[in-house]
């Protein structure tokens, strides 16, 4: 048996070391230290083992324990991707952490949770089994739970945190749910038993079979903050901004990451796939709404990471998971900087985009955009073999990106077009289309044999969906190029103020939280109105 993989356990072991350091609070920089070096050792631990895989194929160890529960890694591509991200985030959080907090009288506390957070979910990632899988999502919640609780006087953060544990423990009720489904079709617990069965699954095992992917998508929308049990992401700003950050390193996406594990079970059951893509959509088209109207930048980040990990779900659900995973790595870097640089983003978004001088674009510009960047997608698209028939959820993401440069592309048609101005903006945003395209084809390629193919349109409501997801997103970007004018009726101003409350949906979820678990001060009726 090669020692190997069972080095992968050694950085969740390093950082869960930390976690109990005793008396952390009285040399807060040196417990911050080691844990910034037991962090680089884990993410140098990953790499060589993701090399190794690459070089020898996965590796899967016997679970040391009973009837397939106990202690045992499952280290593919998939997982140790997912190890390498959550160690390099961790590492920047915890490194970012040494100063941010520094001079806290609970500084040392502070980076111990952040510990055990991220050795939680490192043992999420490379589990095994399903029961190990299980005590690693429950301890990642539960970890995020006291780091919520950071600062207890922060009533807006008690009530995320008491939010937060209700969603969580229905999400390991169906987890749990979803193991004792599958073991009564596979009759083991072990990752390597349940992927070999679900090439040839019993025929009368169909009940449990549907039952458990449609519990491992509820388990996964309820992870992910999707709507309407968003709410609690929200108050998550109250907490300090590494937090934020470390949701990103496979905490908010460890929804994500269940669906891909669980990628061969998922692809049996079209209901559950169907749950994940509605889901999924409806959750990308409110959040991408609700960021639009946003003042707060941390607020606007969080609506933001909302209806990200709605496309992720709905790129699974359409079957798309090599891009769902390029979509989570992506989406995880991408956003735990923006948290860690909140203090500069203000000036960064300034600079990122200035309306045309003469305002809004004209209505037959802005078509003429629109048709151009959706018209670059299928061509690109086709070029990279990711058409709309073939690779739907590929294709969809790619449109809806494409889409996010109509403004640019009208801007650049002004009233006094300029020819190398409008020829440079065509090709940045065909230059976009193939870099995107391009990720695809290679994600797909990497992770050939770790993640099931693409599924191409199988049914009529696979094609609804992604007609009316294209078609949304169109009047999302029509709506925001003519947000100066339609704020200026009353129907608008009345839309906006209604859409920047979240439609209320976090409100009426503060009063029940607040009704049934009140949170016993007078500044709890501030946090009650918070939409």
């Amino acid at each position: 048996m090669s020692i190997l993989p069972w080095l992968a356990a050694t950085a969740p072991v390093g950082l869960l070391l930390v976690g109990l350091w005793p008396n952390a609070n009285s040399r807060p920089r040196q417990v911050a230290a080691i844990a910034v070096a037991v962090g680089v050792v884990g993410l140098l631990i990953g790499l060589v083992l993701a090399g190794a895989v690459v070089v020898g194929g996965r590796f899967v160890t016997p679970t040391l324990g009973f009837a397939g529960v106990g202690i045992g890694f499952y280290l593919d591509a998939l997982s140790l991707t997912m190890f390498a991200l959550v160690s390099f985030v961790g590492v920047a959080v915890l490194r970012f952490s040494r100063n941010y907090v520094d001079g806290d009288a609970n500084h040392g506390v502070f980076i111990q949770r952040l510990c055990m957070t991220i050795a939680a979910v490192q043992m999420l990632v490379i589990a095994g089994n399903l029961a190990l899988l299980i005590a690693a999502w429950i301890a990642t919640s539960l970890c995020l739970n006291r780091l919520l609780l950071f600062y207890m006087d922060r009533r807006a953060a008690v009530l995320a945190a008491r939010k937060k544990f209700v969603v969580s423990r229905l999400s390991d009720a169906c987890l749990i749910a979803a193991a004792y489904s599958l073991y009564q079709v596979f009759g083991s617990l072990e990752f390597s038993a349940i992927f070999a069965g679900t090439a040839a699954p019993p025929s009368s095992s169909d009940g449990y079979l549907t039952s458990a992917a449609l519990l491992i998508a509820a388990a996964a929308v309820l992870k992910s903050a999707q709507f309407p049990l968003h709410g609690w992401i929200l108050e998550v700003m109250e907490t300090p901004t590494p937090v934020s950050a470390l949701l990103h390193a496979g905490i908010i996406n460890a929804g994500g990451f269940l669906v891909l594990r669980f990628a061969d079970v998922m692809s049996l059951s079209a209901p559950a796939l169907y749950l994940l893509a509605i889901i999924g959509g409806a959750t990308a088209l409110f959040g991408s709404l609700v960021m639009l109207t946003q003042t707060s930048v941390k607020v606007s980040l969080a609506y933001s990471t909302i209806a990200q990990m709605g496309f992720m779900l709905l790129q699974c659900g359409l079957g798309a998971y090599a891009a769902a995973l390029l979509h989570i790595v992506a989406h995880s870097l991408y956003k735990a900087h923006a948290f860690l640089s909140s203090g500069s983003v203000i000036d960064l978004l300034r600079a990122s985009w200035s309306p045309s001088p003469s305002g809004s674009p004209h209505p037959a510009r802005f078509a003429l955009a629109l048709l151009f960047t959706v018209s670059a997608a299928v061509a690109v698209g086709w070029a990279f073999g990711a058409t709309l028939a073939d690779k739907p959820g590929a294709f969809v993401l790619g449109a809806v990106l494409m889409m996010g440069l109509t403004l640019l592309v009208a801007n650049a048609f002004d009233a006094r077009p300029n020819a190398y101005v409008v020829g440079r903006t065509l090709v940045s945003a065909v230059a976009v289309g193939v870099f995107y395209f391009a990720l695809q084809a290679g994600s797909e390629h990497l992770f050939a044999g770790t993640l099931p193919s693409t599924q191409p349109l199988s049914q009529a409501g696979d094609a609804a969906i992604v007609v009316l997801v294209i078609g949304a997103f169109a009047a999302v970007t029509w709506l925001q190029s003519r947000m100066g004018e339609i704020g200026a009726t009353p129907t608008g101003r009345a839309l906006h103020v209604h859409l920047s409350h979240g439609l209320y949906v976090n409100t009426l979820a503060n009063r029940l939280a607040l009704r049934f678990w009140p949170v016993r001060n007078n500044a709890a009726r501030t946090y009650e109105s918070r939409g």
